[in-house]
């Protein structure tokens, strides 16, 4: 299983898009608190459709708790802009989290500095842009890691 990491997520269709990829793809999907939402607003149930009912989601209430979760990753990824290592170049195994920080922001420094081992970036080809949306990230790091742990059928 591969779990997918929201840290302070602020858009709902974002949460909502990400909830389903993890339905679909037996990931567990993990959101860090505070949210830019309510988990109830319409459209998150929207993009997420009727799929969120058959989602492994976990809520925690700040970085220290999804930490302390005995239903958290073993080892975690933290896609990032601001690294020059590319995530073809990363190892994934089974139970590792990818986590992605908020549209607005990204990831905080002190998560740079916690997670400085294993930074990497999915590469752009115009960088004079900022990033790609986080939904869509997220689809193609989850999709890759997927790959890598042979967990979904050629």
């Amino acid at each position: 299983m591969i779990h997918l990491v929201l840290f302070q997520p602020e858009i709902p269709q974002n949460t909502g898009n990400i909830g389903r990829l993890c339905a679909l793809t037996q990931s567990r999907l993990h959101l860090i608190h505070p949210l830019g939402y309510q988990i109830t607003d319409k459209n998150l149930k929207r993009a997420g459709m009727d799929y969120w009912k058959s989602l492994d989601v976990h809520e925690h209430a700040d970085w220290a708790a999804f930490r302390a979760s005995p239903v958290g990753p073993a080892r975690l990824w933290l896609f990032t802009t601001a690294t020059q290592r590319s995530f073809w170049t990363a190892d994934f195994a089974p139970g590792d989290g990818l986590v992605f920080g908020n549209e607005s922001s990204g990831a905080p420094d002190w998560m740079h500095g916690e997670l400085a081992e294993r930074r990497i970036a999915i590469p752009q080809a115009n960088p004079a842009l900022r990033s790609l949306n986080l939904s869509t990230a997220a689809g193609i790091a989850c999709y890759e890691a997927l790959r890598q742990i042979k967990f979904l059928p050629p």
